[in-house]
């Protein structure tokens, strides 16, 4: 590990501008990814601004029916509020369904949003990413990606997003609230938050240098059957090779949304249309523009079969 200086900021204001002003700095949290990468001199920032000390670690209702999710949430906490339990119940199934349990107790929501991804060409410094060092090529693409992602790639970069929390706050409409390195705030929609990998796929996000993430917002509550289902290698503690959240209403409409398969979270609001046809129609539409390689094709059937299984689980409950 590098060298670095460290301090502790104040304020969500103080914070960004100190990230500003000091060229390779990075916020730390809880620190269950940065330090890692940290560690692998993968990230190697001159700079940490400790964010722990400013107060985002709260769930609070909002004036319009909906909650608002302080950037310090950690994920257990988050998991095991009654409000997100009663009310948004694939959130809180999606958190449960990630990491480890010592994990969940110190990972972030605004660290959860941002972690980087787990493709193993990324972490293993010997070989070339495009992610890691721009320019120099995609390791992944003739090399074992059984892992990696079918939807929204790049000749630069075939990696996907790891987070099985940020599947859940793009199915639920969720906005980020940041603050400006100058004191500006803004909100940016889950949407919106993570970018395909196109010519530049260490761009990962939507966040200006020095931008702090401050928490996160969710509308009023959907209804409905919420629904996590994690194709996984085993049963804990390993990443997705697909992820299916779901809200299903009692008429069989509803919103679906994918993880394990993209570079960021995969919805495709058409496709929801197509659910009184069945899995396979809505598959059909949420595929639509897939590229597998040989390692990965599996998972287009895969994608349907998990559809297929959450619609008939939401059936069954009905």
């Amino acid at each position: 590990m590098k060298p670095f200086s460290y301090e502790r900021a104040r304020t969500p204001g103080e914070a960004a501008a100190a990230a500003a002003r000091t060229p390779g700095a990075k916020f730390i949290a809880g620190g269950t990814n940065l330090l890692d990468l940290m560690k692998l001199e993968i990230e190697t920032p001159l700079h940490l601004i400790d964010v722990n000390g400013l107060g985002l670690d709260r769930i609070e209702p909002t004036d319009d029916g909906g909650v608002r999710i302080g950037a310090l949430v950690s994920n257990t906490d988050l998991a095991a509020d009654m409000r997100i339990r009663r009310d948004y119940a694939v959130l809180s199934r999606a958190l449960l369904a990630g990491a480890s349990g010592q994990l969940r107790n110190k990972a972030t929501t605004a660290g959860n949003l941002l972690q980087r991804t787990r493709c193993p060409y990324f972490y293993d410094t010997n070989l070339p990413c495009n992610k890691r060092q721009p320019g120099s090529g995609c390791a992944a693409r003739e090399g074992i990606s059984r892992q990696h992602a079918v939807l929204g790639t790049s000749d630069a970069c075939i990696a996907t997003h790891p987070s099985d929390m940020a599947i859940a706050m793009r199915l639920l409409d969720a906005t980020v609230e940041t603050v400006q390195p100058g004191g500006q705030t803004r909100r940016i929609a889950m949407a919106d938050l993570h970018r395909l990998p196109g010519n530049t796929p260490h761009i990962e996000h939507a966040l200006a240098p020095g931008e702090l993430i401050t928490a996160v917002t969710l509308p009023k509550p959907l209804g409905g059957r919420h629904l996590y289902h994690k194709v996984r290698d085993r049963s804990s503690y390993a990443f997705a090779l697909v992820s299916v959240a779901a809200v299903i209403q009692p008429d069989g409409s509803g919103r679906i949304a994918l993880g394990g398969v993209a570079h960021k979270p995969w919805r495709v609001e058409a496709a929801e249309a197509e659910l009184p046809r069945g899995a396979d129609a809505v598959a059909e539409r949420l595929l639509a523009d897939a590229r597998t390689t040989p390692h990965n094709a599996f998972k287009l059937t895969l994608v349907r079969r998990t559809l297929g299984a959450v619609l008939a689980h939401a059936r069954a409950d009905a």
